[in-house]
């Protein structure tokens, strides 16, 4: 079974940073990108970061230049530095993995199961 596992939340004061980290584990033949989304409640689910198997990366407008997201997807794994960190930062993250093909099935999209950041002082 194929499952997404993210770590590394906490509580950091405005400026401050985190670092993310995320694996998916299981059997998996491919993955074709991963990424980190943020939930806060009442409002959508929204991107904040993504990168794909070639390096390919996309950042949201409001994290660009403050957040910096890596990869090794020779073992699925997926890191968010979050630098200059902002109390509208604050949100559930989830680690995305998407188009995983485990060998009998291909999942569009697979989250973990969140990790909280809390950004003030």
């Amino acid at each position: 079974q194929v499952q997404v596992v993210e770590s590394g939340g906490g509580l950091v004061q405005p400026g401050g940073s985190l670092r993310l980290s995320c694996a998916a584990t299981g059997s998996i033949r491919s993955v074709e990108s991963m990424g980190w989304r943020r939930q806060v409640p009442g409002k959508q689910r929204e991107l904040v970061a993504g990168i794909t198997d070639t390096g390919m990366t996309v950042y949201a407008p409001a994290v660009k230049g403050r957040f910096a997201i890596s990869s090794d997807f020779s073992n699925y794994t997926v890191y968010l530095q979050m630098n200059s960190l902002k109390p509208e930062d604050t949100a559930v993250y989830y680690c995305s993995a998407v188009r995983v093909d485990s060998g009998l099935t291909v999942y569009d999209e697979l989250l973990g199961q969140g990790t909280l950041v809390t950004v003030s002082s």
